[in-house]
């Protein structure tokens, strides 16, 4: 069976207080993504599948996807990571200035903050020391 999707477009849709976007199922797959490529070092308890079986870091994860997607959302991107990269650009003859500041981290993948916030609280931040 496939891994199922940390939220849905209907929690999307509640957690934004507004109809979920037409493209929510794509939006919702890529920030999936973006989480899973955040969190490769985190350990945590999962069925066969690889979904989380912890209520508490189900919830976690399933914010995390839906504040990504609020922050693409809020920024005019469609979640390919393409937008706000440039502070000037002209088309004829190209020019292109100043790179926009990045808040990728360690994974190399630009989190929204209150994703990583949602991610934190979860204790699901990758790099932690934990013994056991």
């Amino acid at each position: 069976m496939a891994r199922q999707p940390y939220t849905t477009p209907e929690q999307l849709a509640a957690w934004l207080g507004t109809p979920a976007p037409p493209e929510a199922d794509r939006l919702i797959a890529r920030a999936g993504e973006d989480i899973d490529s955040a969190l490769l070092t985190a350990i945590y308890p999962v069925d066969d599948d690889g979904d989380p079986t912890d209520p508490t870091i189900a919830v976690a994860l399933g914010s995390a996807v839906c504040a990504q997607v609020e922050f693409w959302l809020a920024a005019g991107d469609d979640g390919t990571g393409a937008s706000g990269k440039w502070d000037s650009v002209s088309i004829g003859p190209v020019s292109l200035s100043g790179r926009a500041a990045s808040t990728s981290g360690a994974s190399g993948v630009e989190l929204a903050p209150r994703a990583v916030r949602a991610l934190r609280r979860a204790g699901l931040t990758p790099g932690e020391v934990q013994q056991w």
